[in-house]
């Protein structure tokens, strides 16, 4: 029967369909209430900053409020994106372990997982509703109003979250089951307040408690990644120091704000644009008319289309999502295996992440003060080594590829489709090129490019369909907020290790591991590949980045090299199974079984760590155009 069993129409969520109509149908208005502002502050920002560069560069008298009120409505879009993101179940988490249990205990783990989020933002209500009052007492220099109107966005957000949790939890139909779990979670956080005596004594071995025993527990329990680092940092702030918990609001506030990060949710608004605008399609057809007639060619054109495509877009779930429909039915209709293509999706998800305006080299530069355009710069090469690796096992396995049935594409078909793709091709370049030569930066051609896929796309390729734009927007907001909310805990997570003195500690047994460069970059290579499976990359990248770029410099490894390296091992991670989030990412994209690719998927992921090894043997690959 169909409410015997709960359906999970989303990671995080256990429904009874025909129960409590009443409840479902407040929270639907409700986030139907909270996307539509969220939207609106997507189209605010993109109109914000875009009317700052015309000020700027055309008009020469510049806008002294536009990034101040940019900044504004950034942080209100984050935590209203985040409120998106918890009400969808959206929130990055891992669910290897949870998908792998029992339905009794799938549902149980997924209500303990609502639980726990809704514990830490109960916590962080009170102290983020102190921080916004304090920052009522500071004026902001250029619009004059009281800064309280900025850091409000903060408690809103929490308590907005705090009802959609509430919500969910009284639309489980198994009222046993939310006791048992609520319970499961108040006995923890009880015993932790018990233990806080026994704690303080123990120093930096509370480091392990929390931020390894905790957030290890957390994550693999199914707890969103956002929520695990903050009842960590939190629990380790609260029980075994004397820290003001309002200091780490101002840490997440910090994290989430920084002017750098603007970038993110426009990119990633551009990568949806030009998947709807046609313009990864025209990109598509021009590479398969060059390499279509060729055994595995399609499989090349995959290749040099993510490369492409990652140069518009930051996001790695919309560039496979602009690739994967347009390249997959004709390989399959040429024999491809589902489970091939499927891992080949996955492994240029991981070969692209260094392309420029990737977010991680974005988050990077946010985290650790390395120059956007050196990143930008250093980013290109590394990738084209792994597309090489890649492209030599796609050789290997269709070498013996039958293509009888393949026409040739004439030297007048070829020259079509490339005027066809050229103003889309062009527009990787344009970014490239702007925030590398530093006419722009990575914020200001984002906008630029918003404004050009919009031109193109209505009057060039006239596929712009105004009924996605909604949707788009609301999405943006939503991944952006997801990344922001993590951002911001791992800022608080990597503050709270840097009080505690471990970053020294840290510092001292890196720099005196044997063989010196070398092993410091093997360890790296080791840690980040792990990181990047179990808690991704950019909540990897924000919380251990500020560590590990000082030592890399004490070491004598240079910062955009050692950046590659671990982005690209991050990568490895976070696209390889059993736990690598990305790779389920790419079979829900392709929709096919996870099980078809697991096997295929090793050899590629072989062909990736390859080409990892050359980038991290020969630092000139990341370092030579700097």
């Amino acid at each position: 029967m169909v409410d015997a069993e709960a359906t999970r129409p989303a990671a995080g969520e256990v429904v009874y369909p025909r129960r409590y109509s009443q409840v479902r149908a407040i929270e639907a208005f409700m986030g139907r209430l909270i996307e539509i502002p969220a939207a609106l502050l997507v189209v605010a920002e993109i109109v914000t900053l875009f009317a700052g560069v015309v000020a700027r560069y055309i008009v020469q008298q510049p806008l002294i409020w536009s990034d101040e009120l940019a900044s504004i409505l950034f942080l209100w879009l984050a935590m209203l994106g985040s409120v998106v993101a918890f009400r969808r179940a959206e929130h990055m988490r891992m669910t290897a372990v949870v998908a792998s249990a029992t339905p009794a205990v799938r549902a149980y783990l997924d209500v303990v997982a609502t639980c726990a989020a809704l514990a830490f933002l109960l916590f962080i209500v009170g102290p983020s509703y102190q921080y916004a009052y304090e920052e009522s007492f500071i004026t902001t220099p250029a619009l004059q109003i009281a800064n309280s109107w900025r850091a409000a966005a903060l408690p809103v957000g929490i308590c907005l979250m705090v009802l959609f949790a509430v919500l969910r939890l009284l639309r489980v139909g198994d009222t046993g089951l939310v006791i048992k779990a609520a319970l499961s979670v108040a006995l923890l956080v009880v015993a932790f307040w018990l233990a806080a005596p026994w704690l303080r004594p123990l120093g930096n071995l509370n480091l392990v408690i929390f931020f390894v025993g905790v957030v290890g527990f957390c994550v693999f329990a199914g707890v969103p990644i956002a929520f695990a680092f903050g009842l960590a940092i939190f629990g380790y702030l609260a029980l075994t120091t004397r820290t003001p918990l309002m200091v780490l609001v101002g840490r997440m506030d910090e994290g989430m704000s920084h002017l750098i990060l603007l970038a993110v949710p426009l990119f990633i608004f551009l990568g949806l644009l030009i998947e709807m605008a046609g313009m990864a399609r025209a990109m598509v057809a021009f590479l398969a008319s060059l390499l279509g007639h060729v055994r595995g060619g399609l499989h090349y054109v995959l290749v040099g289309a993510m490369y492409l495509v990652s140069g518009i877009s930051g996001s790695k779930a919309a560039d496979m999502a602009a690739v994967a429909p347009v390249l997959f039915p004709e390989m399959k209709q040429r024999g491809a295996r589902p489970g091939d293509l499927v891992a080949l999706l996955a492994s240029t998800g991981a070969q692209t992440e260094t392309i420029p305006p990737s977010l991680v080299l974005i988050t990077i530069g946010s985290v650790t003060g390395v120059s956007i355009s050196a990143l930008f710069t250093g980013g290109l090469l590394p990738g084209v080594v792994l597309a090489i690796t890649l492209s030599a096992l796609v050789w290997w396995r269709y070498r013996g590829e039958d293509l009888s049935h393949v026409k040739r594409a004439s030297g007048s078909d070829i020259a079509r489709t490339f005027i066809v793709a050229l103003p889309a091709l062009a527009l990787p370049f344009v970014i490239r090129y702007s925030v590398v030569q530093g006419i722009a930066t990575a914020t200001e051609v984002s906008t630029i490019g918003i404004v050009y896929g919009f031109v193109v796309g209505l009057l060039i390729y006239r596929q712009f369909n105004w009924r996605r734009l909604m949707p788009m927007l609301v999405e943006t907001a939503c991944l952006s907020g997801a990344i922001l909310l993590i951002i911001g805990t791992a800022t608080g997570m990597a503050w709270g290790l840097t009080q505690s003195g471990f970053s020294r500690a840290l510092a001292t047994a890196m720099t005196g591991l044997p063989g010196g460069a070398a092993t410091f970059i093997a360890v790296s290579i080791v840690a980040f590949t792990i990181l990047g499976s179990v808690l991704e990359g950019i909540p990897a990248i924000v919380l251990f980045g500020p560590l590990l770029f000082p030592i890399a410099r004490q070491v004598g490894v240079h910062e955009v090299h050692y950046a590659m390296i671990i982005i690209l091992a991050m990568g490895i991670g976070l696209f390889a199974p059993p736990f690598g989030v990305g790779y389920y990412a790419a079979c829900a994209i392709g929709r096919v079984d996870p099980a078809e690719g697991i096997r295929p998927i090793w050899g590629y992921l072989l062909a990736l760590m390859a080409g990892l090894i050359i980038v991290a043997m020969f630092p000139w690959i990341s370092i030579g155009f700097l």
